[in-house]
């Protein structure tokens, strides 16, 4: 016995209904926000950065040097 395939079962039978939730609590409710202080929270982010600098700092000074080297 074959199975039946997905058009065939798509196009029998009426379409079903959707049903839709509503949500625990209202989307624009008043709770506050807390407050955060960027800094205490990223503050890995500035000394990143810097060594990203540094790196390409370097890599143009090399390209540099091996433009006026080889060229």
């Amino acid at each position: 016995m074959s199975k039946k395939s997905r058009r065939a079962r798509r196009q029998s039978g009426a379409p079903q209904p959707v049903r839709i939730s509503r949500p625990v609590r209202p989307l624009g409710a008043n709770t506050p926000a807390a407050e955060v202080n960027f800094a205490e929270e990223y503050h890995y982010v500035v000394e990143d950065l810097k060594r990203i600098a540094i790196i390409a700092l370097a890599l143009l000074v090399l390209l540099i040097v091996l433009a006026l080297v080889l060229g």
